[in-house]
């Protein structure tokens, strides 16, 4: 979900200290609060109530149905934190607001049975002054949620999907209506075969191309052994039939991650070729999302994503990762053929409806046998296996069956690197040359702009890995989120820098340090008043003309503001004729018009 969240931008050590120097005064029977301490404390006040106010507009637009705009009210409900000049660290209340606030909009948007939000417990953490009205909102929003998911009793036990089941679909899960789309499993679950397409030993082409897989089968050059059997060919008729768009579509995507996906399924031992199992799981999408919340390329449910190591927290939903997600998978598969004795047909089996159910069906059968235990799986993991097998055949020589004219998409390529917690995305973005969008297009498992608060490997457009790292490696973790970038041009100085950025020569070889003079990306800390921007451009120097203008020389430590006040001149109208903004920090020295009044 695309988000626009900004990291906490910590206020000065200093500030804080003074909350020490309140409980002394506490302690010591003193009333009064030093103005410094009260102004925190204000802040901290306005903070709370800001965000409250906030959250209260997304609970109002989520009762009327209006998801997007409930979600950007919930977005800065959280910047509200995030923007402020305090550091929600450092105080309990903050903390403990934001904290509670994170997980309470994550099961508002991702809602759960067994851990409803707990509106009115946040209220009472942030101390929102909310009467019964508000309170009753609260307790509609959280019925609401309940009825935004599959109802327990709706999932059946066999993994089909019962007749008045409630499928997720974009409208009541997340807030962006572009947040999944429709996994192939549920279309699965339903497919019938015609007469048409089960029909082999009357079709000499089907005929034909079945005497191929007996072939291929017997050769090994699948990388595995399975066993041969009509419908796998049946399907293959259906590809080439109905389902040839289907079929087309993953083709073509899977250009994208197969290369990825091999590589990874060779790491952990399992034949590559079983990789092509993700394309009837998701066609390749690393967004789809099934009925029974099964989500990703490779459709992990929250239980078994969670058994392989996959996080799903209000951060990130790994679930939806490339490399961590098919490495999951690989892992699983790999289990799931050791304890069938390396068939791999069972494994495909139980990857797609448990271990259970496969092992039920092997005790009905009688056999360790794919085949034999078929008529007592589940209908969808009926057609799922020779769905599979025939994918794979068809992958591996798409021009014997009519697909020669798909060409794959080209392998979707980034770096991987490790970032400092709570990494906001833009400062990202700018350091890797791309946007906010593309960086969460390469990382659909994040669920907002921010990475989660421990450091994090995350995937950044190819080539970039080293300058992304060689930036960050110039500034504390903690300053990462306070700053923005600028791009030095050729023969700037810190001085010209900071005529455009409004900060000092001294703020900018502090946050660089190391850097004797400017080159490539340089970092610009963000001040209290908030009023840098990189965007900004500077202003043209206004003609002097006529007489009334002083030229006078800067002092150490002038800015431009302070320059003017000292002449009883308009900073702004200073700024303008000589090119600057009214903060930007004069060297000593340094000539500056003065316009008569």
């Amino acid at each position: 979900m695309t988000r626009s969240i900004y990291r906490v931008i910590p206020v000065f050590a200093l500030i804080f200290g003074f909350f020490g120097a309140a409980v002394f005064a506490q302690t010591a029977g003193v009333s009064n609060v030093p103005p410094a301490v009260q102004q925190v404390q204000d802040s901290i006040r306005k903070v709370l109530d800001d965000s409250g106010r906030n959250f209260h507009e997304g609970m109002v637009a989520l009762k009327a149905n209006r998801r997007s705009d409930s979600g950007a009210a919930f977005d800065r409900s959280v910047e509200t934190f995030l923007m402020s000049t305090l550091d929600i660290q450092r105080d309990k209340s903050l903390q403990s607001c934001y904290s509670q606030l994170i997980e309470t909009i994550y099961r508002i948007e991702f809602p759960n049975a067994s851990q409803p939000p707990q509106i009115r417990s946040l209220s009472a953490t942030c101390q929102w002054k909310w009467n019964d009205v508000d309170m009753k909102l609260a307790d509609d929003v959280a019925a609401i949620t309940k009825t935004l998911k599959p109802s327990a009793s709706a999932v059946a036990v066999n993994g089909n999907t019962p007749a008045g089941a409630q499928v997720p679909t974009d409208a009541i899960i997340g807030f962006n209506e572009q947040g999944f789309e429709p996994s192939p499993r549920d279309e699965l679950a339903k497919l019938e075969l015609t007469p048409e397409e089960q029909e082999v030993e009357s079709n000499p082409e089907a005929q034909q191309q079945y005497q191929y897989i007996q072939v291929a089968v017997s050769n090994r050059s699948l990388g595995f052994s399975f066993q041969v059997h009509p419908m796998i060919q049946q399907y293959i008729n259906y590809y080439r039939g109905r389902g040839r768009s289907t079929m087309e579509i993953g083709l073509y995507r899977s250009g994208m991650f197969m290369r990825m996906a091999r590589r990874i399924f060779r790491e952990e031992g399992v034949p590559e070729n079983v990789a092509w199992l993700g394309q009837v799981e998701s066609t390749w999408k690393p967004t789809a999302l099934s009925w029974a919340a099964a989500s990703g390329l490779w459709q992990f449910i929250p239980g078994t994503g969670a058994r392989y190591g996959l996080q799903r927290t209000a951060y990130v939903d790994e679930r939806n990762s490339f490399d961590e997600a098919t490495r999951a998978s690989a892992r699983y598969l790999k289990f799931l053929a050791n304890r069938y004795g390396g068939n791999w047909e069972l494994a495909m089996a139980a990857y797609n409806c448990g271990e259970g159910n496969v092992d039920r069906a092997i005790r009905r059968a009688g056999t360790s046998n794919f085949w034999a235990a078929y008529p007592y799986l589940p209908r969808e993991t009926r057609n799922y296996v020779p769905n599979i097998l025939a994918t794979i055949l068809i992958a591996n020589n798409p021009g014997q069956y009519g697909f020669g004219h798909v060409r794959p998409a080209p392998p979707l390529l980034y770096d991987r690197i490790r970032v400092p917690g709570s990494t906001n995305l833009s400062i990202l973005a700018q350091a890797s040359d791309t946007s906010v969008q593309y960086l969460r297009y390469l990382n659909p498992h994040l669920r907002s702009n921010t990475t989660p608060p421990e450091p994090y490997v995350i995937n950044v457009p190819p080539g970039k890995a080293n300058e992304v790292v060689a930036v960050f490696k110039r500034i504390p973790a903690s300053r990462i989120n306070n700053s923005t970038l600028a791009n030095s041009g050729s023969g700037e100085t810190w001085q010209t820098i900071a005529n455009r950025t409004g900060v000092g020569v001294g703020e900018l070889m502090a946050a660089n340090p190391g850097m004797k003079q400017p080159r490539g990306k340089v970092f610009v800390p963000v001040n209290a008043n908030k009023i840098n921007t990189i965007s900004y451009t500077r202003p043209t120097n206004v003609p002097v003309t006529g007489s009334g203008i002083q030229v006078v020389k800067a002092q150490a430590g002038d800015t431009v503001a302070k320059l003017a006040a000292r002449h009883g001149a308009d900073p702004t109208e200073v700024a303008k004729y000589n090119g600057l903004l009214p903060n930007s920090v004069l060297g000593a020295g340094r000539e500056i018009k003065i316009p008569g009044k």
